[in-house]
């Protein structure tokens, strides 16, 4: 996090640890806030990659799933970096930033995935550069969201994923009722005090969990390399282009998609426990006799109390069984709907 945007969030009284926020003082109103009312997030958990040079997006083609052709000035994306056996190593928003490509995913995976695709640069004019702490990023969320945000953008956006700018940065639509705003440092203190007088300021929790309400997978390092995109729903939230050329695991992710049934999707569910679920906890079911039928891949504290998880889970134990945290003795998964269709095999 910027060193000065992180002493101005301490004059706010954030409380922060790992570069996010965990909260302004009152972490459970907070929560019930993102889910009742209009709200205002530090998104410093997530790090910003740049992609810069003539062949930037020839170069992103040719590794993520999606067509990067496809993101422009008013148009943002869902996209992931995979493995050659096609499991996620990240999940990423991409949007433009005059010919560049700027790449959100977590904070924690910015070094190592910058690593990553530097590997493949080789003779490519690109240049990916970790920019996290030259971007500030704020999610604005709730039912006054869009009033608030066009007293400073004017204009905004149509449609899921649409962009607009202007001097105070590029603004995003993230959801029907969510935003997203990519700012400078050096405009981040105006641009929070003028919001947080229609909207609370939140932990950055809250953020993640309106992403798991959404059915958005986030992978994160205990995730990496466990999901194909489909078992994610990647492909339902549009992060998938199955028309476009090769990448690294194209032929299993189009194997999964046009040959056979797949077998596991992800779902979001409650766990009704006071100890906190982990990304990367096993789940079990009386059908799988020992082996684990599943596995969180996010969770966040709900407002009612017990925590909100998105997990992917074997398609035919999800519909038979009854589904465990941890251990068949474990808390009972409490399963709720996704805001779109999971398709039948």
């Amino acid at each position: 996090m910027n060193q000065d945007w992180q002493k101005f969030l301490t004059t706010q009284g954030a409380q922060i640890q790992d570069s996010s926020v965990s909260h302004f003082g009152e972490a459970a109103a907070e929560r019930q806030a993102a889910r009742d009312g209009t709200v205002l997030c530090e998104l410093g958990q997530f790090g910003t990659l740049r992609a810069s040079g003539e062949e930037a997006e020839s170069f992103l083609q040719n590794l993520l799933s999606n067509d990067i052709r496809e993101v422009s000035a008013t148009r943002a994306q869902l996209s992931s970096l995979n493995s050659p056996k096609g499991r996620m190593l990240a999940t990423l928003l991409i949007w433009r930033d005059g010919d560049d490509f700027l790449l959100q995913l977590p904070r924690a995976l910015s070094e190592p995935i910058r690593k990553k695709l530097s590997m493949y640069v080789l003779r490519a004019k690109v240049k990916i550069s970790d920019v996290s702490d030259e971007i500030v990023t704020l999610g604005v969320s709730g039912a006054d969201a869009q009033e608030i945000l066009r007293a400073r953008f004017g204009e905004l956006p149509q449609g899921q994923l649409g962009v607009a700018k202007n001097e105070s940065g590029s603004l995003i639509r993230v959801g029907e009722t969510r935003w997203q705003i990519n700012t400078a440092p050096h405009r981040a203190n105006t641009l929070w005090t003028e919001l947080k007088r229609k909207a609370r300021p939140v932990g950055s929790a809250c953020w993640d969990w309106l992403n798991i309400r959404s059915g958005i997978p986030v992978i994160l390092p205990q995730t990496q390399e466990q999901f194909v995109a489909q078992m994610a729903n990647l492909d339902l939230v549009n992060g998938v282009n199955f028309k476009k050329g090769c990448y690294p695991g194209q032929e299993i992710v189009a194997r999964t998609q046009y040959l056979g049934k797949l077998k596991r999707r992800m779902y979001l569910a409650h766990v009704d426990s006071s100890k906190a679920p982990q990304p990367g906890d096993e789940l079990f079911s009386a059908d799988m006799e020992g082996q684990a039928s599943g596995m969180l891949a996010n969770v966040a504290a709900a407002p009612s109390g017990g925590y909100d998880v998105l997990a992917v889970l074997l398609t035919s134990s999800r519909e038979t069984q009854q589904v465990h945290w941890k251990s068949l003795q474990g808390t009972e998964l409490q399963f709720l709907p996704l805001p779109y269709t999971i398709p039948a095999n």
